[in-house]
């Protein structure tokens, strides 16, 4: 079985991370994660108060496993989100968007372990130095908001930089993937995309068809010029803000009245026209729809017959090449 620092750090058999889906990764989908052997996520998003509070205590009458909240600083209500995980005992958060220097000392003194999502190795650097647990390194392949890098560059100069364990994210979505991952240097990996298919996973039918029919070239990357750009399937909506990316002096009003409320009627509604269908880059991997256990036990399983293989084969290869 693969077992690296992440196994013991967050008290999980797989390093495995879910992604920290807004408006997916809810209890029903965290649990199953958990109860898998990974550790699953809900994602708080822009969602109200109480039901981030419900969907913590919901996950807890589902698994007695670790879970994590996935905290967006960029909220408003960051602060009054930080203390709902506080008081309902939350045994790890990931942050994204923001800095969660100011909330650090707070968890760390409940116990609370901190991972945050990182796209570069300056602020991987700054995170550390804040003392953080871990960090997530995500490539922009992935789905949702992205930064620069690929996962294929950013992993082992991060792994390089640091000192802590690292999480590697975006792209990866299969056996394959993750012994890639492991190969750069981190310590586990984060998949979101294909968790949009798993039978625990609560979002509307017309969402999972379009992973299930999405090709290599599905996904596009809308919002460049607004400085916080996002990975969707390609829709009216996307055409809809490639076209305000085009006209000079659009305001950053009108992209944000443009996707007001989209990644909710994609997610619960099923619009799949003027919705935000996030997702990344392995889409066209996804062919099937399995439970997370299904899910996580076949990547694990491929990985190691990828690792024990290519061992194999480079044993092999060297030893014709001492004969020779």
């Amino acid at each position: 079985m693969i077992h690296t620092s992440v196994n013991t750090l967050l008290n999980i058999k797989y390093p495995l991370i879910q992604g920290g889906m807004a408006w997916v990764a809810d209890a029903e989908l965290a649990s199953a994660v958990s109860n898998a052997g990974g550790l699953g996520v809900i994602a708080a998003g822009y969602a109200p108060e109480e039901w981030i509070r419900k969907e913590i205590r919901k996950a807890r009458s589902l698994t007695k496993k670790p879970f994590a909240l996935n905290i967006m600083l960029l909220n408003p209500d960051a602060e009054k989100i930080s203390k709902v995980a506080i008081e309902e005992g939350i045994e790890v958060i990931i942050t994204g968007a923001g800095s969660p220097g100011k909330y650090i000392s707070s968890w760390k003194d409940n116990g609370i372990k901190v991972l945050p999502v990182i796209p570069s190795v300056s602020i991987a650097r700054r995170m550390e130095k804040m003392g953080v647990d871990g960090l997530i390194a995500e490539g922009g392949e992935a789905g949702g908001h992205i930064g620069e890098l690929t996962t294929m560059s950013l992993i082992p100069q991060v792994v390089d930089a640091v000192h802590i364990p690292v999480i590697a994210a975006g792209g990866i979505g299969d056996g394959r993937g993750l012994a890639a991952a492991l190969m750069l240097g981190a310590s586990g990996v984060q998949i979101g995309t294909r968790f949009l298919v798993a039978y625990e996973c609560t979002i509307n039918r017309a969402y999972k068809e379009k992973i299930l029919q999405a090709k290599d070239t599905s996904t596009i990357v809308t919002g460049r010029a607004t400085g916080h750009p996002v990975r969707v399937i390609k829709n009216q909506l996307a055409r809809e803000f490639q076209q305000l990316e085009r006209m000079k002096e659009t305001s950053f009003e009108e992209y944000e009245e443009l996707g007001k409320g989209s990644l909710y009627r994609a997610t619960r509604e099923g619009d799949m026209e003027m919705g935000s269908i996030m997702a990344g880059q392995i889409s066209g991997l996804v062919h099937k729809e399995q439970s997370c256990r299904e899910i996580i036990e076949e990547i694990f399983s491929e990985a190691e017959t990828q690792i024990i293989e290519k061992s194999a084969l480079i044993q092999e290869k060297y030893t014709d090449t001492i004969k020779r």
